[in-house]
């Protein structure tokens, strides 16, 4: 269930060839976690990375979501501080 939080501004849209395939090959809509992570649900993140995404939106800092795939396959979404980009990748392709 994705919480009625404020969403956040995601700037441009860009997504690596990797995690494109990977989202391709399991039939993922990157729609479905960028909405996700647009709505403050920060996904398989421990209790102190959700504190920091938290905090990250108060004090203008970096926020970065991670999501599985459904083939276990793990996604990053990262939004810059300046809310200017908002990249979906692999781990590896960091």
């Amino acid at each position: 269930m994705i919480p009625t939080r404020p969403p956040i501004p995601l700037g441009r849209i860009l997504a690596t060839p990797e995690a494109l395939t990977a989202m391709e090959r399991t039939g993922d809509a990157p729609s479905v976690f960028l909405r996700r992570h647009e709505c403050q649900d920060w996904g398989i993140v421990g209790e102190d990375d959700w504190q920091r995404n938290d905090e990250a939106l108060r004090d203008g800092l970096r926020i970065v979501s991670s999501y599985c795939l459904k083939d276990g396959t793990l996604i990053w979404i990262i939004t810059e501080a300046d809310r200017s980009i908002s990249t979906i990748l692999l781990p590896d392709d960091y």
